[in-house]
């Protein structure tokens, strides 16, 4: 039974308030905040990258775990620093980890809940005993100048949790997953050049092409629907009820999407944990980032059930419930 223990987030130092966005996106706060929810963001300054923002997420929940071995590395992002390798090979290296097993998950923003469900599964069939999963995304590197829509809402950040081996019942526990996608709505949320299609057909693509590209509104309706029907499809799995479920944790996409999936699961607005205010979008590190400031905060407690969903490009989705563990302070 994978149990967590520990837990931990990082955002850059820079903060970008609403008023101080690009002039030539023509916004102000009240805009941003009506269709988002979104007061500040943090982005990278030049020269920090994914893996600078996954180091210190690490350290944190590594730290809050008493600095334990782990036995693998899983990261999830999809703004890596190279096309290959992949980062978690290099960052256990950074931490100094020796040749532990390292890899990473591509789900987009579902890849933390993707990440979780893969050191689940290792941790059940013995592959491993002790998992660090860090989720750490740069979407301002990855988003046009001249894309006010996306600019407003995606923003840089991290999250780690350490997975360990545990008994069944015990506070921490990883219980239930979901897990499905639809490539069918692949081009609804997609960075369309650079990967090998680009190579294989010149010519075919434009520079603009290798910005991160998002369809809101179509987006929109699909995150809702799928993050309802796997959120009840977990909740069945572990045998809970909806009024069961004590702290709800979404991607936090926007505001609006999390008050619609609030809603479709009639759980109120006082047990979603949310942190979109003051960070935005923060892709695969939306829900382990909004986990570390709910623990700093005192908004979820040691015993308490736990939802978390989440929907990405591919399109991906997912959801997992979990009994919340006693964790020292952050």
């Amino acid at each position: 039974m994978p149990v967590l223990e520990g837990v931990a987030g990082w955002v850059p130092p820079r903060v970008v308030a609403n008023d101080e966005l690009p002039a030539h996106w023509q916004t102000d706060d009240t805009w941003v905040r009506r269709r988002t929810g979104i007061g500040t963001r943090h982005w990278v300054d030049e020269g920090t990258s994914t893996g600078d923002l996954a180091l210190e997420a690490a350290r944190g929940a590594l730290a809050m775990a008493g600095s334990p071995l782990v036995d693998t590395v899983l990261v999830a992002t999809s703004t890596p620093d190279h096309p290959m390798p992949a980062m978690a090979p290099v960052l256990a290296s950074r931490l100094g980890l020796g040749s532990v097993a390292a890899f990473d998950v591509s789900a987009v923003c579902s890849g933390f809940v993707y990440g979780l469900a893969t050191a689940a599964g290792m941790i059940a069939g013995g592959l491993a005993e002790r998992v660090l999963l860090v989720a750490a995304d740069v979407y301002s590197t990855l988003v046009s100048p001249d894309d006010r829509g996306a600019g407003v809402v995606f923003a840089d950040g991290a999250g780690a949790v350490v997975l360990r081996a545990g008994e069944p019942g015990e506070p921490g526990s990883l219980l239930a997953f979901d897990l499905g996608s639809d490539g069918e709505g692949h081009d609804l949320i997609t960075v369309p050049a650079g990967g090998a299609r680009d190579r294989a057909e010149p010519g075919r693509y434009e520079p603009v092409d290798r910005y991160f590209r998002m369809s809101g509104r179509e987006v929109f309706q699909h995150a809702v629907t799928r993050m309802t029907e796997s959120s009840l499809a977990v909740l069945k799995t572990a045998g809970w009820a909806v009024e069961d479920v004590q702290r709800v944790v979404a991607h936090q996409a926007n505001a609006r999407i999390l008050s619609a999936v609030g809603t479709r699961l009639s759980i109120p607005d006082d047990r979603i944990v949310s942190n979109i205010e003051r960070v935005g979008n923060t892709g695969a590190a939306s829900i382990p980032l909004a986990l570390a400031h709910a623990v700093e905060r005192g908004e979820v407690h040691a015993g308490e059930r736990v939802l978390l969903t989440a929907f990405g490009g591919g399109f991906t989705w997912g959801s997992v419930a979990m009994v919340w563990p006693d964790l020292p302070s952050a």
